[in-house]
């Protein structure tokens, strides 16, 4: 039987002499002045360590170098590296240049912060595993080529990273619902950089809202001003005489697509991988989907209608004749409403697209720049306490960030993102087979179309398999 303590003898088995000698040493030690940074306890506006999200930055062209140190899209001054509440730890790209540049950059700004002339601690990688093998990261961005998306999100999540990633979220039907799976059984915070919902002054917000709540009467029609797009592999061609630049791991830019030579290609996406736009698509889908409210697991019915002008159509006055994205195409949902795209009307490819919504008793047109209404009056209506609203944020960046500390879903969590993008996947692969095709989004499929359904998926280059 183990013996009980006497009162002299605490319950460790050290003497009373012992402990009181080390309480005295611990508590003249209190009394020894000691220098903490301000940094370290959150003093001078600062956030403590234990408080900051750590972050990595996975791909650092403009979308990904904008995020980290400032652009047009990230709405904060300075971008995430500025931000209190965030330690940027890890900066990683296949060009040397890019990530040198970031690391240099962000120990500069950290340095002057936290008053270390040293700074030293954001470290860059060309090889994304090592970022992604690091347990002191929590949640990484990735502004990656189009086909880099999903393979490198569901690697994050996988290996415990909450994710923010940018459009096109996914360029197949399976990687968007591998997204959804794996965010689900690794219990990741994901965010869609499909910032409309979040931004712009709430105009998209307020459009949706109106819409759902009669404003215009009963919704019937929808015209995007974006092409679906989807990945619709055609032949190609490189210059195998281009070397491949200083600095560049073009394997590792490849990664998952079957290989070929350099051939001056590294923008987004490869020539020949892709049809239509699957960029700014998701931006003004993302915006109808949520808008049109539909029923997530009725059919829907996609109609291609051919170019009807020589070398184009009204939508592509000046394209070439023969293109796929030359056509039209309609969606025709369960409820009766119908999302025509319609390309870039009276506009420059790169302007603001946007979406028009058609009613029985109005209609409501709204971009990144404008909201106009017909009649103009349905603007100046507000919402009654009794109206239908929807998931409110401010900030997109700021939403993923709280959603990581509240475990509550994102804005654009993974569920919105893949029903956006199979939407545009399943318009994309219409317009690249020039026929109507009929999609099934429980089954994820098109019924008894092997043609179609054979560009679901894509058999990635080893050893990039998921």
């Amino acid at each position: 039987m183990k013996p009980v303590p006497s009162p002299a003898t605490p319950a460790n088995g050290t003497s009373r002499r012992s402990f009181l000698k080390r309480a005295g040493l611990a508590s003249a030690a209190l009394t020894l002045p000691t220098l903490i940074p301000a940094s370290a306890i959150g003093a001078d506006g600062t956030v403590p360590p234990s408080e900051r999200i750590n972050m990595g930055f996975i791909g650092l062209g403009g979308q990904g170098t904008g995020h980290l140190l400032g652009g047009a899209w990230t709405y904060v001054p300075g971008g995430y590296v500025a931000r209190a509440d965030v330690q940027v730890l890890a900066v990683c790209d296949v060009r040397r240049e890019r990530r040198t540049s970031a690391r240099e950059r962000c120990n500069a700004m950290y340095a002057q912060r936290f008053s270390q002339p040293d700074y030293n601690g954001v470290r860059d990688y060309n090889d994304f595993r090592e970022v992604l093998d690091r347990a002191d990261i929590d949640a990484v961005l990735c502004a990656l080529p189009y086909h880099w998306a999903a393979p490198m999100a569901i690697r994050a999540m996988r290996a415990g990273k909450d994710v923010y990633c940018e459009k096109p979220v996914a360029i197949t039907v399976r990687q968007s619902q591998t997204i959804v799976e794996t965010a689900r059984r690794f219990g990741r915070i994901y965010q869609a950089g499909t910032q409309q919902r979040s931004e712009y002054g709430g105009k998209f917000r307020q459009a949706c809202e109106l819409i759902r709540n009669g404003r215009i009467g009963q919704l019937k029609e929808v015209y995007a001003y974006r092409q679906p797009g989807a990945f619709f592999p055609t032949t190609w061609t490189s210059d195998h005489s281009v070397p491949v630049p200083a600095g560049f791991d073009w394997d590792m830019w490849l990664g998952p697509l079957p290989w070929r030579p350099f051939g001056g290609e590294a923008g987004h996406t490869l020539s020949g991988l892709l049809v239509g736009d699957t960029n700014w698509s998701p931006h003004h889908y993302d915006i109808i989907q949520w808008t049109v409210n539909p029923d997530l697991t009725a059919p829907i019915e996609v109609e291609y209608e051919p170019a009807r002008v020589q070398g184009g159509s009204a939508a592509h006055p000046g394209g070439a004749a023969g293109r796929p994205e030359d056509g039209n195409v309609h969606y025709h949902y369960t409820n009766g409403v119908v999302v025509h795209s319609t390309g870039y009307p009276n506009e420059p490819v790169g302007g603001e697209g946007g979406a028009c919504f058609v009613g029985t008793e109005g209609r409501i047109a709204v971009d990144r720049g404008n909201i106009v209404s017909y009649p103009d009056g349905i603007l100046k209506k507000p919402l009654l306490p009794g109206d239908e609203r929807v998931y409110h944020a401010d900030s997109h960046s700021g939403n993923f960030l709280e959603c990581i500390r509240t475990r509550r879903p994102t804005i654009c969590d993974p569920t919105v993102a893949a029903y956006t993008i199979n939407a545009i996947l399943i318009g994309g692969i219409a317009m690249g087979l020039q026929r109507n095709v009929r999609w099934d989004p429980v089954k994820l499929e098109f019924p008894g179309d092997e043609t179609a359904n054979r560009l679901l998926s894509y058999t990635p280059r080893p050893p990039w398999f998921l």
